[in-house]
């Protein structure tokens, strides 16, 4: 069986979920140039279904948020996982931003 990781592909924008070489998740995400420094918006996160049920979503949005913290990067949750995700741990708290229209007109329209 293969191990399956977290990714971050910057160039597409995504931090991902890789199980040898198949990408099966993805957390997706834009930048915004704040007033404070880069604020990145959090929109969608999606795990195939094959691979529901194994907590590979929370590993995801936790390598995802650890490495915008990282970057000095500030979060912008509006994908409902992401936000469910942050209002269980409150240690993220001092590295949220509320979104706003300006964040939300950023994000792709499907």
């Amino acid at each position: 069986m293969s191990e399956i990781k977290p990714v971050f592909l910057p160039e597409r924008r995504r931090f991902a979920l890789d199980d040898d070489g198949k990408i099966i998740g993805a957390a997706h995400y834009r930048d915004f140039d704040g007033s404070d420094g880069v604020e990145r918006i959090f929109f969608h996160t999606t795990v195939d279904e094959e691979y529901g049920g194994q907590g590979l979503a929370g590993i995801l949005v936790k390598f995802a948020l650890e490495n915008t913290i990282a970057s000095g990067a500030k979060i912008v949750a509006v994908c409902p996982y992401v936000k469910s995700y942050v209002a269980k741990h409150n240690d993220y708290d001092q590295h949220l931003v509320a979104p706003t229209k300006t964040h939300l007109d950023l994000l792709p329209r499907s």
